[in-house]
């Protein structure tokens, strides 16, 4: 009977009502009336009818109906009252026929409150419904600085091309990433079957999401739902059946509770000591080199591609550190999702237990491979990625940079000097202010003409030898099949012969070798599977993954200062970054006395004041520098605004 149903209700209200008690909260629905009494309104909207999520309707319109309902909206008046003889009658015609007639609400920060319709909400929230239709007019506050208010601007922005109220996110930025994860163009208004698509797309993944975790999340379904399609893709939630989304949603428990905790990065800055070699002993507690089959993935060939070459080097230089206790393999092209999942699955059927993808626009798959082999390490050559399936690495290349900073201006004889930059990623703004700063400790006066190579039909390195630069900071690899002397740092001279002056070294086989040596010696981290947090290996000189390699012809005097330097920064003693540090438009980055923290570094988005040049606007980077710099890029957080 339904008088029995309202009883269960009535339990719910009350239990609710004394749990808002006990922890000193308002136990009844909030008013809108009350609210806006101290808000500064703007505009008054007629939206007319829609479905509206029942998980954002949270109060009434006025007072009158507010001590009726505990804050979850369940009833508090007894079960023989009038209230409750209609609550059941309602109750009944949604079990025989559905409820069709609309409610009358108000939004004001994409929640609202009732107006007309009250029990009828009260009844649907009981059944777990999902919505329910209403004719809403939207209340718009004035615009603040308040975070709460520029989320709520973003979703206005939103609405206008969606029409749909299904999602709130807690981060700014997220409804321009929905957006793009769903192939769609900024400014693109959906069609009716995109907008049905979605909510019912919405609906479902809410359902899933209460089945699979009920209460034990705190992160919401919207932002949990920003997660999955990240990971997984729009076309996969539209398949996705409810238990199939259910199971899946289970398997993200980590990476979901990682974001609820606020997607910190755990930066490991130095590598552990090994407790005892590995070379001919047997380690201690931890996993044994032998039984370490490990596959290398490259997106291109290391005969055309630097960065996949420097990475085959690394791999080599693994196999000659443990004397073949290990093996290893290395599978070439893998460009796209499909490729890289087909590599790990076939890694993973060659009994490979340890996976070094090296490329970040790996890293989503990389993701979902780990989630579906969770007995198998990976790890991915990327910054700061928030995931804590799988471990990122990276090394402290500003330090490099800082040294070959300082041999530019201690042996040109000129205050200008050249820099051609790839892609505007973290990292990449630290190398040239790095770069900068150290040419700035040797000559007060010397300015850094900055140019980029990834730029849609533009040629930065011609650019930089039209203006007469000749003193360069170029890539700082070579590919095997296209040789060129136009690496690291090098003196152009006037009658076109090139002498290299300094390049900096990536020791990836030595970052292979000391990951794979924590892992056999049961190190904290590498071994962290089960832990929700996301490791970021982020080691440089002090670990002797970076180094330079200066020319011999270079004088013995920069030389010494060089070596000094290189100790100092290896010992802690001196840090690129610290002091006095001004950007471009003029604001102080690093104080005097301070000095500017690893999260600083990671995420530079400005120039330095000595650095003539600027950051490219997104649309401007080739299509690669694009997909890069998406995943990556200094525009990650910015929503690809220019950062100056």
């Amino acid at each position: 009977m339904a008088i029995n149903d309202y009883a269960a209700a009535l339990k719910k209200g009350k239990r609710n009502y004394q749990l808002a008690l006990a922890k000193g909260a308002y136990p009844y629905l909030p008013a809108l009336d009350d609210i806006l009494s101290y808000t500064e309104v703007t505009a008054s909207v007629n939206l007319g009818l829609m479905d509206i999520p029942l998980a954002k309707i949270v109060g009434t319109k006025t007072a009158g109906r507010t001590n009726s309902f505990a804050g979850n909206f369940m009833p508090l008046l007894p079960e023989k009252s009038e209230f409750a003889a209609k609550w059941a009658s309602l109750y009944n015609h949604q079990i025989d026929d559905g409820i069709r007639d609309p409610i009358v609400v108000y939004e004001f920060m994409h929640r609202f409150y009732v107006q007309e319709g009250n029990k009828r909400v009260s009844v649907m929230k009981f059944l777990d419904s999902y919505s329910i239709p209403g004719t809403v007019t939207r209340i718009i506050p004035k615009k603040t600085d308040d975070k709460e208010n520029r989320l709520y601007y973003e979703f206005l922005d939103f609405y206008e091309v969606s029409e749909s109220y299904d999602v709130w996110f807690s981060k700014e930025g997220s409804y321009k990433k929905l957006i793009k994860l769903m192939g769609k163009k900024a400014g693109e208004v959906w069609s009716k079957e995109e907008r049905t698509a979605f909510h019912a797309v919405c609906e479902k993944f809410s359902k899933s999401y209460q089945d699979a975790y009920g209460e034990k999340l705190k992160l919401s379904p919207s932002d949990a739902f920003l997660i999955y399609m990240e990971l997984y893709g729009y076309d996969k939630l539209k398949e996705e059946t409810h238990l199939q989304l259910k199971e899946s949603l289970t398997k993200v428990q980590k990476e979901l509770l990682l974001a609820e905790k606020g997607s910190q990065v755990t930066l490991v800055k130095d590598p552990e000591s090994a407790k005892s070699s590995l070379l001919g002993k047997i380690l201690p507690a931890g996993t044994s080199p032998e039984t370490l089959k490990i596959a290398f993935l490259y997106r291109k060939s290391p005969e055309t591609s630097s960065w996949a070459y420097a990475h085959e080097l690394g791999r080599l230089h693994l196999e000659q550190a443990f004397g073949g206790k290990l093996k290893t393999l290395a599978i070439e092209q893998v460009n796209t999702d499909d490729q890289m999942k087909d590599a790990v699955d076939n890694a993973v059927a060659a009994g490979c237990n340890l996976i070094f993808a090296t490329a970040v626009q790996m890293v989503n798959q990389c993701v979902r491979s780990a989630i579906q082999y969770p007995k198998v390490k990976f790890f991915n050559c990327s910054i700061r990625m928030p995931y804590s399936s799988v471990h990122t690495y990276y090394a402290r290349m500003y330090e490099a940079k800082f040294l070959t900073g300082a041999i530019a201006a201690a042996v040109s004889r000129t205050d200008k000097l050249g820099y051609l930059a790839d892609y505007p990623i973290y990292g990449s703004l630290a190398n040239i202010n790095a770069f900068a700063l150290g040419a700035r400790m040797i000559n007060p006066y010397v300015k850094v003409h900055l140019d980029w190579s990834r730029l849609k039909e533009q040629d930065g390195k011609k650019r930089l030898q039209q203006d007469g630069l000749l003193f360069v900071s170029d890539d700082d690899m070579i590919t095997p099949n296209n040789p060129t002397r136009e690496y690291g740092l090098y003196w152009k001279k006037e009658d076109g012969t090139l002498e290299n002056l300094a390049t900096p070294i990536w020791h990836w086989g030595k970052f292979y070798e000391r990951i794979v040596t924590n892992i056999c010696n049961g190190s904290s981290e590498a071994n962290s599977s089960k832990k929700e947090t996301a490791i970021n290996y982020w080691w440089g000189m002090s670990a002797d993954v970076v180094d330079v390699i200066c020319s011999g012809k270079m004088p013995h005097g920069t030389h010494r200062l060089i070596n000094f330097l290189k100790n100092s920064i290896c010992a802690g003693s001196f840090k690129p970054f610290d002091g006095l540090i001004y950007s471009q438009d003029g604001i102080i980055r690093c104080r005097e006395g301070e000095s500017l923290q690893p999260e600083d570094i990671l995420t530079m988005n400005w120039l330095a004041e000595n650095v003539v040049g600027e950051i490219p606007k997104f649309e401007e980077l080739t299509e690669e520098a694009q997909m890069l710099s998406g995943l990556q890029g200094v525009y990650k957080d910015e929503d690809e605004k220019e950062t100056r």
